[in-house]
């Protein structure tokens, strides 16, 4: 079963550029399953944040999103990962799961720290070398989430083209929503803190399935096109 909604979410007031800190250390106790237990002893939803390089939107979002306690990855969904060169038509490519970010970051300053330091892209890198090694591929990561949170319209229907290719083999239903955020970093900043107040009230409905249509008719007409469907892996 599939649905689709726009819906409309207030935009959040706009912090610095991503402050190049780790996520923030959350304790929280395991459940008999592993994963993690929220308040009122309720399993802890986990979510994936995706963008097409795992390098600006999804990093900001997963940096935000684990400063404020949520069981969150990041990933893309590209077919290589390619940050601004000295050229638009020069950029610079690699692959998913095998150049870390802190390796990306002492290539291009190798390169020219002066362009990459003006351009932010540094900046992004030593963040994202903070949160976590190496970007990654949502469609080889083999791990399933209860929320998948895209940032572009192209990269929604990329998830959810990589889901119908696992076959359904477990049926178990992810909610899949986009909060479609240009690629640039004040962009990013904005779109990560619109992610975590909607990953905030998903994360308090008692039930997701039966309440997420309740909640983003809640969320119709401040301002934010969203869409929204149900995947099963």
């Amino acid at each position: 079963r599939e649905r689709e909604r726009e819906i409309s979410m207030k935009r959040g007031a706009p912090e610095g550029e991503g402050d190049g800190g780790g996520p923030a250390e959350t304790k929280r106790a395991a459940t008999d399953d592993g994963s993690e237990e929220g308040t009122g002893g309720r399993r802890r939803l986990k979510f994936a944040v995706v963008c097409s390089s795992n390098q600006n939107r999804s990093m900001e979002a997963h940096l935000k999103l684990s400063q404020r306690g949520f069981d969150v990855q990041s990933y893309g969904t590209g077919s290589h990962v390619k940050l601004p060169g000295p050229a638009a038509d020069k950029p610079n490519v690699y692959e998913f799961g095998k150049t870390s970010y802190d390796e990306m970051y002492k290539q291009l300053m190798e390169q020219d720290a002066r362009l990459y330091t003006q351009n932010g892209i540094l900046n992004m890198l030593d963040r994202n070398r903070r949160i976590k090694k190496l970007p990654e591929r949502f469609q080889e990561c083999g791990k399933q989430f209860d929320i998948v949170i895209t940032c572009e319209n192209r990269v929604f229907d990329q998830v959810l083209q990589g889901l119908e290719d696992t076959g359904n083999e477990t049926m178990e239903p992810v909610h899949v929503c986009n909060v479609e955020i240009k690629d640039n970093h004040d962009c990013a900043t904005i779109g990560a803190l619109d992610i975590c107040q909607l990953a905030t009230a998903i994360e308090k409905l008692d039930d997701v399935d039966s309440g997420i249509d309740d909640l983003l008719e809640e969320f119709e007409g401040k301002g934010k096109p969203i869409l929204h469907t149900v995947a099963y892996y």
